[in-house]
């Protein structure tokens, strides 16, 4: 049986009026976030139908090192930024691949 990864799916809605600041602060995370350990991928996308609406969908090696990523300066600095442009706390979801 394959090594069980952690997947998980990230939402972040602007403010109608923040957009721009908002995929900026989460367009600069990208990189630092890929070079961390046990980062599998780590892609961002923006709604073409909703342009507030953006979602990272991710692939973790182990929970321990999502973890870690979730307290990551670069992660706590851009939650930190986007108090007062997005809509609502970022909704973050965990899965577990089943085929």
């Amino acid at each position: 049986m394959a090594k069980q990864t952690v997947r998980v799916v990230a939402r972040v809605v602007a403010l109608p009026d923040q957009v721009e600041p908002v995929k900026s602060i989460l367009l600069s995370i990208i990189e630092p976030t890929r070079q961390e350990a046990g980062c599998i991928f780590y892609d961002l996308m923006q709604n073409s139908a909703e342009p507030t609406d953006f979602v990272f969908v991710e692939e973790w090696e182990t929970q321990e090192l999502l973890k870690a990523h979730l307290n990551s300066q670069h992660i706590q600095q851009a939650v930190s930024q986007l108090n007062g442009l997005a809509a609502m706390s970022p909704d973050i979801r965990f899965y577990q691949l089943l085929a």
